[in-house]
């Protein structure tokens, strides 16, 4: 099909689930979430309406990095379950309209895959060029500066072969070599191994860094990377009917038309975090907050959504596995919960992109109160608090940044209902649950129309219903407004007008002539509206979408 934007494809309109699987379900009561888990909440993911289901790593691993270590690629994690579990909840998914993303980390795997038990045996293994090795510094010490994601330096001295290899995240995450055809080969196989099982697609980990470029100092975007993404295209998953996504925190507007334009032969579309990261400190990063600002979050949204208006595709997302809770980053977790939730739900799903909703999400689960180091379980966090400390910073300070944007906020179990757990598991959960899950759990919400979950789906039927909210044209209104986002989409003579309220005042503003409009509420998380005239009164973490006459 094509029309506004060109080529449609069927991804267009999907809404993709993102689940945490050590976290989801646990069917087996060892405390860890698994695949029979996962297969066990279909029903409950067919009636939120959910098109794609993309799973954090499931494969074997020794779970240093919480499965972002892979050990061997094609098996499942025993805690996990097995093939034939994968296997049946991809036959499951797809009875119920479902397809199934994997999580695809080909940037680094785990120091016990047997690609690098040979690589570090002998510098003349054919293997040892899998990785990336460098002689030590002339008078000893690490080739370079470069430094770890997850703090410190991103050598390790390898005594058996007598040289450094790189690790962009932890030691026992060393880095590939994508300069060596062989490698690709292998994983490209790998790749095809998966697609012919069935899968929909995958959700490619920091995939901007596979074209590093050590010795020049350059980790993302480096001279081969598009031909690497072009190469793995071609040899993958570019004929078959699937959806790619690259976790680029690297990319700019620019950019990710390199990676996702129609005549580049990449990737479906990118992640981009420019809205997580205008908000971090700049020496301390995401561990002490920037005040929110409104301002700057609609400058980037509205960025992005032009830089893509007619070419590529937008990822829209609040979080991730990664990132905070929604509701505690953006809306207002204590003091208007339920309004807030669905005010975000609203200005995300409205946008021109493919949404992507993180497990809990859709019910309001928010950032958890831990109050002392050892309850976090992330080896990002752990390795940073013990930095920051060296630095100055109080351990005070360090929580209170761990509880705002740590990577476990968005870790802590499932909540699936008032009971022992939170009915994510009959043992003792791996990390522990959220103290709020007798207030906010899915069993409440599905039988609440006037839930955050029920909203969500309202949202999601919607997308299918209506061609202007996949495909119409974005602009923004009222943009100097301190605390209303505005905007609108428009297609084939409809108009869609989309208004919510980011503070917890009640607030009074006037119209301009072009948003004065009589039609149909579409959606609201207060009392429906079916006209807008010169003066607009919204109340606290209102948000509305009226299709006009």
């Amino acid at each position: 099909m094509s029309g506004e934007h060109g080529l449609q494809m069927w991804w267009h309109q999907s809404t993709i689930y993102q689940i945490y699987p050590r976290s989801f379900a646990d069917s087996n009561a060892d405390g860890i979430g698994d695949l029979p888990g996962i297969t066990s909440k279909l029903e409950y993911l067919k009636a939120l309406g959910v098109d794609l289901l993309w799973l954090s790593p499931i494969f074997a691993s020794p779970m240093d990095d919480n499965g972002y270590d892979i050990s061997d690629y094609r098996n499942i994690a025993p805690e996990y379950g097995s093939l034939a579990d994968f296997d049946f909840l991809v036959s499951e998914a797809r009875h119920r309209g479902m397809g199934v993303i994997l999580d695809l980390v080909v940037n680094h795997t785990s120091d016990e895959h047997p690609w690098f038990q040979q690589a570090r045996s002998s510098r003349k293994n054919p293997l040892h060029d899998f990785y990336i090795w460098r002689e030590p510094a002339i008078g000893g010490g690490p080739p370079n500066g470069l430094t770890s994601s997850f703090g410190g330096s991103a050598w390790t001295f390898d005594p058996s072969c007598g040289q450094y290899y790189l690790h962009l995240f932890s030691r026992r995450q060393p880095d590939l070599n994508w300069e060596n055809p062989l490698l690709r080969s292998e994983i490209y196989q790998m790749m095809n191994w998966w697609l012919d099982r069935g899968i929909s697609g995958f959700r490619m980990d920091v995939i901007d860094y596979i074209g590093k470029s050590v010795d020049q100092s350059i980790i993302t975007d480096g001279p081969h990377l598009h031909d690497y993404l072009q190469e793995m295209n071609h040899m993958t998953f570019g004929d078959r009917d699937v959806v790619t996504v690259g976790e680029t925190w690297s990319a700019t507007p620019g950019s990710a038309l390199l990676y996702s334009g129609r005549e580049r032969h990449e990737l479906s579309m990118v992640f981009q975090f420019e809205h997580v990261t205008q908000q971090w400190d700049e020496i301390y990063g995401k561990w002490r907050s920037r005040p929110f600002d409104l301002g700057k979050l609609k400058s980037v949204l509205s960025k992005w959504q032009l830089a893509l208006a007619d070419d590529g595709w937008n990822s829209l997302f609040w979080g991730n596995h990664d990132l905070p809770r929604a509701v505690s980053k953006y809306g207002d977790a204590k003091g208007f919960p339920l309004e807030s939730a669905k005010m975000l739900a609203t200005v995300l799903n409205l946008l021109k992109g493919t949404p992507f909703i993180y497990q809990g999400e859709e019910i309001g689960m928010t950032n958890v109160p831990f109050t002392k180091i050892e309850q976090y379980r992330d080896i990002e966090t752990l390795n940073m608090h013990r930095l920051h400390l060296e630095a100055g910073m109080s351990p005070e300070e360090f929580l209170k940044g761990a509880n705002e944007n740590g990577r476990d906020n968005a870790r802590t179990p499932m909540q699936w209902s008032d009971g022992a757990n939170a009915g994510f598991t009959t043992g003792i959960p791996w990390i522990e649950v959220n103290e709020n899950y007798t207030i906010i759990n899915a069993e409440h919400a599905i039988s609440d129309e006037h839930s955050i979950w029920s909203h969500y789906r309202k949202l999601i039927r919607l997308r299918k219903e209506h061609r202007v909210i996949v495909y119409g044209r974005y602009q923004s209104h009222l943009e100097s407004h301190p605390d209303v986002f505005a905007y609108t989409r428009s297609l084939d003579g409809s108009l869609v007008l989309v208004f919510a309220n980011f503070s917890a005042r009640q607030i009074t503003i006037e119209l301009p002539n072009e948003l004065q409009v009589t039609g149909k509420c579409l959606i609201t998380n207060y009392s429906d509206r079916g006209e807008l005239g010169g003066s607009l009164s919204m109340s606290p973490y209102e948000a509305f979408a009226i299709l006009a006459d």
